[in-house]
């Protein structure tokens, strides 16, 4: 499957992916992985991106689009990707649009998970995250919580409250979120793509996509 998954911080977009790459080895691709990936191995366009990143800007969409285009080339994505939170502006789905028309892809279907904010609020502030880098083991204090002491049940370490999953921090990336990003489900209804989902079950979720493509 090749589809997109739109949805605001914390409607569990990774949790879904994850879950349909066990179904069909489809790849997930997320942008902040790709860069992190690119900037590792040392590539010239990693190196570019990663002067932007040490100075605190956004890295211009023509990189991202650039290093987008190199992962979707790699073996991989042959059997298809799921594309975690990404393209996030009107302009980078033109772009998006333009790089699979090169590469003769075509997007399966766009889904916009759709979570009320008190749901979204409720699960980033109460999710806490492994600090060590090398792990980065998600937790939730309520559904799934780190050990009695506060830390990473697999690797011992630290247990962390991330500085943007603040009540305050959460409330302006959902503003940022509804000017940027969401947007993007009319432009996607228009391209005959968009399937909207209101379930909170990540699992009834993948149900859905799966029957929706094999349709």
């Amino acid at each position: 499957m090749r589809i997109v998954l739109l949805g605001a911080p914390g409607a569990g977009k990774g949790t879904v992916a994850k879950l349909l790459t066990d179904y069909d080895g489809s790849v997930q691709i997320s942008t902040g992985d790709i860069l992190r990936n690119a900037v590792k191995a040392k590539t010239e366009l990693g190196k570019e991106a990663q002067g932007y990143m040490e100075r605190g800007e956004l890295v211009p969409d023509k990189l991202i689009m650039d290093i987008m285009e190199v992962r979707l080339r790699e073996p991989d994505c042959t059997k298809g990707f799921i594309l975690d939170g990404f393209p996030r502006t009107i302009p980078q789905a033109e772009e998006l649009k333009k790089l699979l028309v090169k590469l003769n892809l075509k997007l399966d279907m766009v889904v916009d998970l759709d979570v009320p904010k008190d749901v979204i609020l409720d699960r980033l502030t109460t999710r806490r995250t492994c600090s060590n880098p090398a792990c980065q083991e998600i937790y939730n204090i309520k559904s799934k919580p780190p050990k009695p002491d506060g830390t990473c049940v697999k690797c011992g370490s630290p247990a962390v409250q991330r500085a943007d999953e603040t009540v305050e921090a959460i409330t302006k990336r959902l503003e940022t979120y509804n000017e940027k990003t969401a947007p993007l489900i009319n432009f996607y209804r228009k391209e005959g793509l968009l399937k909207t989902i209101s379930s909170l079950s990540s699992e009834e979720i993948v149900s859905q996509i799966k029957t929706a493509i094999k349709q």
